[in-house]
């Protein structure tokens, strides 16, 4: 794969510059980042032209939504909807280049003058503290996470990045005081490669897994990029990594001596100081966070730091389900102490955090009439890879009724297999699992029937598999099929599709927000 390097020279020398250029907008799309461009623009006197391969129809609600915008001038907006037309990318002063489009190959990106991204735009215009995180699993979590801890105590601080929120939505609030917490993705940081303008004084990897490989053919090139977030790292700032073993040996091309996991070679390679963080106690001398289990089955978390901290209890019991998502609190525990906060106080404000929409958020209850049954509907919808929903079904320490399945990204399904079939480890098989139609799903029911694991559908709509789900839950089998009502405690019904939304659905948080809407209508 052809690596992009891009300018260390912004497009624009001052915010003032901005005006009366001629900015074409690649990309409206429906998640804001498009969108918060074309306000940012137009609010700097920009003349802007908007081209995107969606049509009118597809993009109504981001129109109408940037319509009502007090900046909106139509004299200096147009829309160029359906097609790509090459002479607006060749005499724009400044291409603003969605992060789902790929430079290589692309005839269009490839005539600009300049490429820059929201990202970059903010980065170089930006005083503030960054704090930035990326990875496969994990990312959107732990950032919501910092950002919580962050608000409650105190920090007037700011969320954006890959997790739906354009930070040139709030660039002008941001100086020196305030810290600014970025999700990016692979693609997001692969736009800043050779930028410079990337310097986080915290960052962290969360856990890294095979992710988008139907766009990057292979594991080295995506972890290049995800390599791009402690690059310009120096000995002041910290990077937080992994410690826990992974697959990495079978999954890079050039293995290297001495590297057990994926933390272990970009550990090797940061000029940043090392933090690790690991689900066990860490050896001596290895510096960060980790959790531990009491015999009652109690997970805390605890911290050393060289010369400000040893052993110093950081977490305790939280509200959110799910061993990943302890890990993901833990790292933002972290980052809030680094930024000076006492273990104390973190360890009182994560403890009262409920998590985030789209990560094993608790969305409906529902008293089953046959059985009376207290059922609790879980939206996951953001767990886009197999191995978030084998995490999933391992989450309440009880067995689950499990729907997944999806489009596929050139992932590999085996892991999710294996847990349904009780392998790794897993030691709660779903009671039933209920799957999605989609090619992802096609490449896993081809290994559920090879291990004979049994599985509801494929379904052709979300609708009917939930209609489905509820003849299950009320048929005369159900006492049989789900145990004893009075012992079993809640029944959690889990949507972690492992796989893609295409197709079905617009993306992951469409997918989420359509899950709860059908549960609210299905089961009242």
């Amino acid at each position: 794969m052809v690596q992009k390097f891009y300018s260390s020279k912004c497009a624009f020398e001052t915010l003032e510059d901005i005006k009366d250029k001629q900015i074409t907008v690649m990309g409206l799309g429906l998640n804001g980042g498009g969108e918060a461009c074309v306000k940012f623009f137009l609010k700097h006197g920009a003349y802007v032209t908007v081209t995107d391969m969606k049509t009118e129809e597809q993009l109504e609600p981001t129109i109408k939504s940037i319509s009502q915008c007090p900046y909106y001038d139509e004299k200096r907006l147009r829309y160029v909807l359906g097609k790509h037309d090459i002479a607006d990318f060749e005499f724009a002063d400044c291409v603003i280049k969605n992060p789902g489009v790929k430079y290589e190959g692309n005839k269009y990106l490839q005539a600009a003058k300049a490429i820059e991204t929201d990202i970059s735009i903010f980065l170089h215009f930006t005083k503030a503290p960054i704090i930035a995180v990326t990875g496969s699993k994990g990312k959107s979590s732990t950032v919501s996470a910092i950002q919580y801890g962050l608000s409650a105590i105190g920090f007037k601080s700011f969320l954006g990045g890959n997790i739906t929120v354009s930070p040139l939505t709030f660039l002008e609030e941001t100086n020196e005081n305030t810290p600014v917490v970025l999700e990016l993705s692979s693609w997001q940081l692969s736009d800043l490669r050779g930028r410079k303008v990337l310097k986080p004084v915290i960052s962290i990897i969360t856990k890294i897994v095979p992710d988008h490989l139907n766009w990057y053919g292979e594991m080295d090139a995506y972890v290049e990029d995800k390599k791009l977030i402690y690059a310009d790292q120096t000995r002041d700032d910290f990077t937080i990594l992994d410690f826990d073993s992974d697959d990495y040996l079978t999954e890079t091309k050039n293995p290297q001596k001495g590297i057990k996991c994926w933390g272990d070679l970009f550990a090797s390679e940061t000029n940043g100081t090392v933090l690790r963080y690991s689900k066990n106690p860490m050896p001596e001398n290895t510096f960060g966070a980790w959790l531990e289990t009491d015999i009652n089955g109690s997970t805390k978390g605890y911290i050393t730091i060289d010369g400000r901290c040893e052993n110093e209890l950081i977490m305790e019991e939280l509200k959110v389900p799910g061993e990943h998502m302890k890990t993901n609190v833990l790292n933002a525990s972290l980052v809030l102490y680094l930024m000076g906060i006492s273990s104390e106080t973190i360890r009182t404000v994560m403890s009262s955090w409920n998590g985030i929409q789209h990560r094993l958020e608790r969305c409906h209850e529902w008293v089953c009439p046959s059985d009376e049954r207290k059922v609790i509907f879980y939206n996951d919808s953001c767990a886009t890879v197999p191995e978030a929903t084998a995490a999933a079904s391992q989450s309440f320490k009880k067995p689950i009724v499990l729907i997944c399945g999806g489009t596929d990204k050139g992932l590999g399904f085996e892991i999710l297999a294996d847990t349904l079939e009780g392998k790794n480890n897993a030691k709660y098989l779903p009671y039933k699992t209920f799957l999605l139609e989609g090619t992802g799903t096609e490449k896993l029911t081809k290994l559920l029937d090879e291990k004979n694991v049994k599985y509801e559908g494929p379904y052709e709509s979300l609708e009917s598999l939930l209609n489905a789900v509820k003849d299950s839950l009320v048929s005369k089998d159900a006492a049989e099929i789900y145990g004893d009502s009075q012992n079993a405690g809640p029944l959690p019904v889990v949507f972690s599709p492992g796989a893609t939304s295409f197709g079905m659905f617009t993306n992951e948080f469409d997918r989420g927000n359509k899950f709860k809407a059908l549960c609210q209508s299905i089961f009242c």
